[in-house]
């Protein structure tokens, strides 16, 4: 075997450093692509999982028993409790139960943190009636569905199915896309709903 000139073993170990550097750099970049998993103080659990990198962000209303109300940027892939940290977390009266915290959010979404009633259940819990104002698609509850002309307790299961499916609703106009309503029924349900 030819022995190598020192100029040689120069030029080789120079490329086996700079292939190592490659590999390295390919593997770190490689695992920063996941979810990254990080500390939430406003999770009952503790954890949050948010995607690192995954597009534009996201615009969401964070309303209701929240610390600090407001429309908050968040990035791509942001969960509900994600949303509610940044609001400041919840105030001590919040029914934190009554949300999907896990739900992906979707840009122009409104999250509506319910505050829990003296009863000790969450204030926005409906009873045989059906409740004034709009419902908010965010947090309603088959029952409060439900309670709505138009929507039966099927229809109802399958709005909160794709609610938790797809993140939330962005707009009413999603509605179109779950089996059991039409037209007529969407008209309807513009004034008893919000996204």
């Amino acid at each position: 075997m030819p022995e190598l000139s020192r100029s040689q073993v120069v030029v080789y170990g120079a490329i086996a450093i700079a292939l190592l550097l490659v590999g390295v750099r390919a593997i770190r970049a490689e695992g920063s692509a996941g979810p990254t998993e990080t500390r939430s103080p406003a999770s009952s659990s503790g954890f949050s999982i948010a995607a690192s990198g995954g597009g534009p962000d996201v615009v969401v209303d964070v309303a209701g028993a929240v610390r600090r109300p407001g429309v908050y940027r968040l990035p791509a892939g942001a969960r509900v409790v994600d949303a509610v940290k940044r609001a400041g977390g919840a105030e001590a009266g919040a029914a934190l139960e009554a949300i999907n915290r896990a739900a992906h959010l979707a840009d122009g979404q409104q999250v509506v943190v319910p505050e829990r009633s003296p009863g000790g259940t969450a204030a926005t819990a409906v009873g045989p009636t059906a409740p004034e104002g709009p419902i908010g698609l965010g947090s309603a509850t088959v029952e409060q569905l439900d309670t709505i002309d138009g929507i039966g307790p099927v229809t109802a299961q399958k709005i909160v199915e794709y609610r938790d499916q797809h993140g939330g609703f962005a707009s009413i106009d999603q509605l179109d896309q779950i089996s059991g309503i039409g037209p007529a029924t969407m008209e309807s349900l513009r004034a008893r709903l919000q996204p």
